[in-house]
């Protein structure tokens, strides 16, 4: 079991957001709501004037939000008086006891933290209580969240997180159970899903719901795919080339011999002969040549490409769909619709949440006063088709065996 908490501006808020769960079929024993009374308006809604009443005086105010297990008012440490009614009444009682004895015991954090709210979030709503909000809790099987926090968020919860943020920067430093500086202060930021207009008398006159459509805007931007990327390096490579070197070497003879000098010859004198030696060497020069050319350039290609996403779309739902007077419960039935599903769809390889807003949608019609007149299911079907494709649930033909089982089952049950 989960429970959803949501903080609202005042109790006028809280108690639709009550209203509104009762009137979709959720039990009102899992319904609680905590609104802060400092200014001691909300006292006519239990019919006394003190600030501490009983659970037998404070039936009114059970009545007022829904049909609640009312407790009344109370003192609470850290927050102040308040009105309250649903299952955290039990620990809020013990807490009254408690500020009555000058202890700060139980109170909201405990009781929030007992039903699986996170200790500092829950220290967070009992700061929201005592800054003049109203908390509202609903305690649920896992497969109702979503349509429990639809319902919810259409009256435009406070952003807890974004407010606590706000206290802190004020100079909050966590909730102090042990404060008295109660006070009607208001609470801080709000979640924008949706616009509530207040007349001058602090009743809701007029409820303004927007309808907003994404549009999808494709543009285009350049981006780095890759790169090429070219430079020259200089490799040594050894080479040899065969060459022919001649050289030159002077030798010297001595031939003994015995013959009388020629008188004719040239007379006897001194001189001198030279013989030059000479060899040749390699001489090495080399050339740059151009061998080959790499040019690098970029061709653009251009292509049309599709793209696809999804947009959003938040609609407006209208449910007026009251309960009949000792009509069960949706919840009630979930037997008989799982019956109901595995022997018509357990087959089709789809699971039972699929079709469960199929079910819910039936059990509403059923309850709609809108459609009172109508006494077949062959004479609502045309109406009921058209309703349920304009909330684009999904194709009519798929689900309608489990709407008109619902609406069936609902009109035999209090006809």
């Amino acid at each position: 079991m989960k429970t959803v908490v949501a903080l609202y501006e005042d109790f006028n808020t809280a108690r639709d957001v009550v209203e509104d769960l009762v009137e979709a079929g959720f039990s009102r024993d899992r319904i609680s709501l905590v609104a802060n009374d400092a200014s001691g308006e909300y006292k006519r809604y239990i019919g006394t004037d003190d600030d501490d009443v009983s659970a037998g005086e404070g039936a009114g105010f059970g009545a007022v939000v829904g049909g609640l297990i009312g407790l009344g008012a109370m003192l609470i440490p850290g927050i102040g008086p308040v009105i309250a009614a649903g299952p955290l009444v039990a620990g809020l009682t013990g807490a009254a006891v408690g500020a009555a004895a000058g202890a700060a015991t139980g109170g909201i954090v405990g009781s929030l933290v007992d039903m699986g709210v996170n200790e500092d979030e829950a220290g967070y709503y009992a700061e929201g209580v005592r800054r003049g909000g109203a908390l509202v809790t609903v305690q649920i099987d896992d497969n109702w969240e979503n349509r429990v926090v639809d319902i919810m968020s259409r009256h435009r919860p406070v952003d807890i997180r974004r407010s606590a943020e706000e206290w802190r920067r004020s100079g909050w430093t966590g909730f102090d159970a042990s404060d008295t500086s109660y006070s009607a202060h208001t609470t801080g930021t709000q979640s924008a899903q949706g616009t509530r207009t207040m007349s001058q008398g602090g009743h809701d006159n007029e409820a303004r719901l927007q309808v907003i459509e994404e549009d999808l805007q494709v543009g285009k931007r350049e981006v780095e795919r890759g790169a090429v990327r070219a430079r020259t390096v200089v490799e040594e490579t050894p080479v040899q080339e065969e060459v022919t070197l001649r050289e030159e070497h002077v030798k010297v003879e001595r031939h003994p011999v015995d013959r009388p000098v020629d008188p004719n010859a040239v007379e006897m004198r001194e001189q001198t002969v030279e013989i030059t030696e000479r060899a040749e060497e390699p001489v090495v020069a080399k050339q740059a040549r151009v061998v080959e050319e790499v040019v690098i350039r970029k061709d653009v290609d251009e292509h049309t490409e599709t793209v696809q996403d999804t947009v959003r779309r938040q609609d407006v739902e209208i449910d007026n769909m009251g309960a009949r007077t000792g009509q069960r419960t949706f919840e009630s039935y979930d037997t008989d619709w799982r019956t109901h599903y595995n022997t018509t769809y357990g087959s089709r390889g789809r699971d039972y949440s699929v079709y469960m807003p199929a079910y819910q949608y039936g059990y509403m019609l059923a309850s709609d006063p809108r459609y009172n007149q109508y006494r077949t299911w062959s004479e609502v079907e045309s109406y009921a088709r058209r309703d349920w494709e304009t909330r684009n649930q999904g194709p009519w033909e798929d689900f309608k065996d489990a709407i008109q089982h619902a609406w069936n089952r609902i009109r035999n049950a209090v006809s």
